[in-house]
């Protein structure tokens, strides 16, 4: 099957370039799901929404999604995606909002918390700053005049394209190793109008995108803000999980999304921010907290704990080895409440990858299949998806492995 890994084909999809999100897996592995299930799907759940790659899929398809993401600037771009709009009502709010923006460009202050990085606006912090104070000031006139539209649907649609844009009009671009300074930046030339063309050109090929598909087979959806671990018990009932979780590769996913978060208001404290890391699954050390004991009933997750506890001078941070258990403690905690929703003939399709430490691999589909039947469920089958390059942190170049891995509930078998 063509595009069948995680981001190959992920452009193609509708509404998918509003903000491209590299770690999103390609649209057809849904179709594929829904139409190998032993049972009709008429609802189906993603416990890690992402960019909405299942959810939209679903619609197209005439399944109703079911939808959890914790990151609230995602969150609100998977809502911008399967809500419905009149593309008309779009277009006369963009020229409210550009025509409002002129008037205070001039005045226009980008508003931050004081919690704030203090790199985020010039003149930032030790000479370096995100965006140049001209970039910021046109920044903070269109989220004024977005926050003064009366519609709500268009208040979190045209937040999350102007999110979509914060990356280009930046001095940093975000990549596999992080937030970084672009080569040279102090010398590139920026120029503070290509914010609002930029804003207005993703708006208008997103009422293309919207005038195009408006007809989706499936308009209806539910989407729960929060933390998988905890709401998943909460949702109606389904034929069918298809979903891709956080990798235990040591990456803060939500620091990927730092620009978004604090510029648009989704963060105002640290506190706030400490708690959004919390919520997220264990696949990174970068926040202190109390990590989930280590599952038994895997002899090769046993090995990998042992193994990476012996080479602990040797790892990046200490906690790596409690970040690996807890990881899949969270992500059976997970497939567990996922059994109380699923139907008893339905199936769980999770796309999974390796890391590595210190040359101590993590074979995640090996301990998935493992510690499966401890916890109800079988694997009915695994299929590699692709390669991907460790980073530096995972211990260089050689390769890991991106693995597809299909499960079913045997509790009321």
């Amino acid at each position: 099957m063509p595009f069948m890994s995680t981001n190959n084909g992920a452009l193609g999809l509708a509404f998918q370039e509003w903000r491209h999100f590299k770690e999103a897996f390609a649209p057809e592995l849904t179709a594929r799901a829904i139409q190998e299930n032993p049972i009709p799907v008429n609802r189906c759940i993603d416990p890690f929404g992402g960019s909405g790659t299942t959810a939209i899929s679903c619609q197209f398809l005439g399944v109703e999604p079911i939808t959890i993401e914790v990151n609230p600037y995602l969150a609100d771009l998977i809502e911008a995606k399967l809500t419905t709009y009149d593309p008309d009502a779009i277009a006369r709010d963009l020229g409210i909002v550009l025509r409002s923006a002129m008037k205070t460009r001039v005045d226009a202050v980008l508003m931050l918390p004081p919690d704030a990085p203090q790199t985020l606006i010039e003149p930032g912090l030790n000479g370096r700053w995100i965006f140049d104070y001209a970039v910021a000031q046109r920044l903070g006139g269109l989220i004024g005049a977005i926050q003064s539209l009366e519609n709500e649907k268009h208040r979190r649609l045209f937040h999350v394209l102007l999110g979509g844009i914060l990356l280009e009009v930046s001095n940093v671009i975000v990549n596999g190793k992080g937030r970084r300074y672009r080569k040279s930046w102090q010398k590139r030339p920026r120029d503070a109008n290509k914010v609002e063309r930029l804003f207005s050109g993703a708006v208008r090929n997103t009422i293309s995108d919207i005038y195009r598909f408006r007809n989706r087979a499936q308009l209806s959806y539910t989407l729960i803000r929060g933390d998988a671990r905890c709401h998943i018990e909460d949702l109606p009932k389904c034929e069918l999980s298809v979903f891709s979780p956080p990798y235990p590769n040591s990456f803060d996913y939500t620091d990927v999304y730092n620009l978004e978060l604090w510029v648009l208001g989704y963060l105002d404290t640290r506190t706030a921010n400490s708690n959004l890391r919390k919520s997220t699954l264990c696949s990174h050390v970068q926040i202190d907290r109390i990590y989930p004991p280590k599952l038994a009933g895997s002899p090769t997750l046993d090995k990998v704990i042992d193994k990476l506890s012996q080479v602990t001078t040797k790892l990046w941070h200490k906690r790596i080895p409690d970040m690996v258990g807890g990881y899949f403690a969270d992500l059976f905690k997970v497939l567990s409440n996922l059994q109380s929703l699923l139907h008893h003939k339905g199936r769980v399709w999770l796309v999974v990858g390796d890391s590595r430490y210190a040359g101590v691999t993590i074979p995640t589909a090996a301990i998935i299949d493992e510690l499966a039947p401890t916890y109800s469920f079988r694997t009915l089958f695994v299929e590699p998806f692709r390669s991907m390059r460790s980073s530096a942190q995972q211990g260089g170049r050689q390769e890991l492995s991106e693995t597809l891995v299909v499960l079913n509930s045997t509790m009321n078998l």
